[in-house]
Order: structure tokens, then sequence, then C-alpha cells
């Protein structure tokens, strides 16, 4: 192993080859320094490709396409610009999976880059603020290189395992990337009633799977008076640190993992990872575990909350793309749903305001446009706007229509069951087709 102190010293162009696939640790454990310093020699490289997840640097920019290809499962964060830009490349692919596609070498990883703390007395790294595919990615890879910073929490489940040891260590003493929290204060009305609605659905003593952002954290907020919730998820963020120290999130009734929060990443502020540091109460897991249907269903009562750009009147939900732009992801949704509807009480709530740009536009649409299923209709259980809850599962397309029209703007309503009737009688009519604005705005 080959220990630096100098990041500057570190030579790309004799460590990475043209052609090569570079795989980088996603979200907040992206190693900054290792990656600006690739992108500042990338020309000197040749072409290679470089793979991401979601990013929330400014490391990657459109520009890099001179000389790199970018390749991610998701258009989320800054990836979105450089999808724009036309040098991303999708991989429509389950976040469950990942793993295997890198195993297998379906995806590539020839050099890998990772965020690490320092490591333990034993002399062993921690990832610290994921785990999720980026092992399987660095046992496939010639050669991995670590950027380690004391300012990296240890945290139960990153240890990195001894099959795995970076070839080289480059130290920063880098503080590793955050998330500013927006106030809840600055939460819409729609926001809000979808998170009454939404907290209406969770049983005490269920376990969670959510996101970050304002309404998963408005939905933890709508919990307080919850007892014994338990956390099972792609990601922690600061609202389930929260209700772990009010007492709310105890993890008590899972049947695995008891008094334990799992998760495969932390998205937060430096409070969040300062809680999870050597705390025994989080546990970050590879996605093959977060993912598994398998043990999703073992959990009683897992309630997956997901969010949705459009839906349609059958129930298909799109959560990749808008108007040709990929601004999400497959992700793990339908790992998620599928784990939830087979869970004992679990349900899979989806989750979108009734309308966009000021309500000229619905999101509850005839037919999805974009030829774009991220879960399909008869996977989807509840979906949940400020208008109310549809319960879809079990029910037959008429009733389905129905109930997705009493959940949409009322603005709508009469396009939809229009647009519903003609379906019916076999004029099917795609949403393409439809008016942009509302009839009655």
């Amino acid at each position: 192993m080959i220990e630096i102190d100098n990041p500057d010293v570190l030579d790309f162009p004799a460590l990475v080859r043209p052609g090569d696939s570079v795989v980088c640790s996603q979200g907040l454990a992206e190693p900054v320094v290792l990656t600006r310093s690739l992108m500042r020699q990338r020309e000197q490289i040749g072409p290679f490709r470089m793979v991401i997840g979601p990013t929330f640097s400014d490391t990657f920019q459109p520009g890099h396409g001179d000389t790199v290809r970018f390749q991610s499962y998701c258009g989320t964060g800054a990836n979105a610009a450089l999808h724009a830009a036309g040098v991303l490349d999708i991989v429509p692919a389950h976040y469950s999976d990942l793993p295997h596609l890198f195993a297998r070498s379906m995806l590539a990883a020839d050099v890998v880059l990772l965020t690490c703390s320092e490591p333990d007395a034993a002399g062993g790294f921690n990832l610290g603020l994921t785990q999720d595919y980026i092992v399987d990615a660095a046992r496939r890879a010639r050669l991995v290189i670590a950027e380690v910073s004391d300012r990296v929490p240890w945290v139960f489940g990153a240890e990195l395992p001894p099959d795995v040891r970076p070839h080289i260590v480059v130290r920063t003493g880098r503080e590793p990337l955050t998330l500013p929290r927006r106030s809840l204060d600055e939460a819409s009305f729609e926001e809000r009633e979808i998170a009454r609605w939404v907290s209406g659905l969770i049983p005490d003593g269920a376990t969670l799977e959510l996101g970050i952002g304002t309404l998963p954290e408005l939905v933890l907020q709508a919990l307080r008076g919850h007892r014994d919730i338990g956390i099972h998820s792609g990601v922690i963020g600061d609202g389930v640190a929260e209700l772990m120290q009010a007492g709310v999130v105890t993890n008590a009734a899972k049947p695995a993992d008891r008094g334990t929060s799992v998760a495969g990443l932390l998205m937060g502020s430096r409070s969040l990872l300062d809680f999870a540091h050597c705390n025994p109460a989080i546990r970050l897991a590879p996605a093959a575990e977060t993912h598994d249907v398998g043990a999703l269903r073992a959990l009683p009562n897992f309630i997956a909350l997901n969010g949705a750009i459009e839906v349609d009147l059958g129930g298909q939900v799109n959560a990749e793309s808008l108007n040709g732009r990929y601004i999400g992801a497959v992700g793990g949704q339908l790992d998620f749903v599928r784990g939830a509807n087979q869970s004992r009480g679990g349900r899979s709530i989806m989750v979108l305001p009734s309308s966009a740009a000021g309500g000229t536009i619905s999101r509850i649409v005839p037919l999805l446009a974009d030829g774009v299923v991220t879960t399909p209709r008869s996977d989807v259980d509840v979906v949940v706007t400020e208008w109310g809850v549809a319960e879809l599962r079990g029910k037959g397309l008429r009733e389905r229509a129905d109930a997705m029209i009493a959940i949409a703007h009322p603005l709508f309503r009469e396009d939809l069951g229009r647009a519903a009737r003609g379906m019916a009688a076999g004029k099917g009519r795609n949403v393409g087709t439809m008016p942009a604005t509302a009839t009655n705005a």
C-alpha cells in the first residue's frame, strides 16, 4: 500500500488507462479531492468512462465530456445537467441489481475511488458514509485508491472487508460533503397535506423506507406521536436521526436488527454524521441487503414511501423522466414496492403533488407519455396527493381511474374523466395529446 500525504503528487495518467472505467463512491461519499484531480488531468489520460451515483458537488461538468463519458443509474443531483448536455449515459437498473452487475463485470470497474475514515487500531478502514455497491466494484478493480480523512465518521457495518484493501491511500483531512436542510417552514400546503395523509397510513411499530427532502421530513415530523418506529431504508437523513434521539424510532418491533436503523447511505448535515459516528444504533449495509425483497418481506408492517413524477389512471408510475429529461432513477423503488407488498401488514405508498407549474399541469395523467414505467400498475398499492388517498391494489381499471381522478387537482378532473371514458370505450388517448393547461383554469 502506497501512502500519500500530498494529493497534488497523484499522477492519474500513470494510473488510469485510456478506455478504463473509473467508479467512485456516490453521494456525500464522493472522494472530492480525487475526483477533482482526475478531472483536471483527464486530457492527459485519453477517453475513459466515469461511473457515478447521485452527485452533490460541482466536480463533474458538462465540459468534461470532451474526454469523459459519464455513466450512472440516476439523473439526480448534478447528474441532470450532465444528461441534458448529452454526456451522461443512463443505466436503467434496479438498485438491488447493481452489486451483481459489478460482480459479473456487466458494469466495468477498472479503477475505484473511495472515501474512508482513518484506519482503526487494527488497521481497518471504514467507508463511513456509504456501503451500497462500492465494495462489489472494488473487488473487480485493478486499482483501488482511497481518500482518507479523520473527518469521515466511523459507522457500524461500513468496515472495508479484509479482501478489499486500497492500493494507494491519499490523506486529505477534508471535511465530507453535506446536504443543507430546507426549513420545514418553507414547505408548501401540498407537501403538508400529503404528509398528513401518509402519516395516517403508518401504524405504531412499522418499519419505514423513505428518502430525504422536505416531504419525507414532514412525514417523520408527523410521526412524533408514534411509538417504536423502525428504519430499513436506502438512506438515513437528519429527520431519522432526530426521531431516534426523540425515542420515536427505536426499531424495537423489528424481528431482525432490533434496536438498529439500517440503511446504505448517510445523506444529511454534519450533525447527522456526528450522530452516526460509532453509534451502534445505526448500521450501514450493502445494497444486496438493504434492497433485498426477501429481507424486506420478513419485516412486518414494512412501509415503503416513494415519490413519483407522474402517475396514470391505471396506476403506472414514472419516477424517471420528464419531457425527455432524465431527472430520477429506476433506483430502489420497485425493490421496496415489492418488499412492502409482500410484507405482513406492509404498504407501498406513492406520493406526488397533484399538479405542477403553478397548477397548470396535471401530474395525474391518462397514460404515461415518455414510455417510461418505473413501477408497473400491477405493483402499485396506494397513491397519495394533497387531495387524498387512492387505494389501487386489487382494484379493476375503472375503479382505479375513479380513485385517481378523485385525488387529482379539481381543475383537471373533467378532462381526466373524459379521457377515462374514452379509454373504456376503446378510444385510448395518450397524455401527450391532452391540453397542457387546465380546462377551467
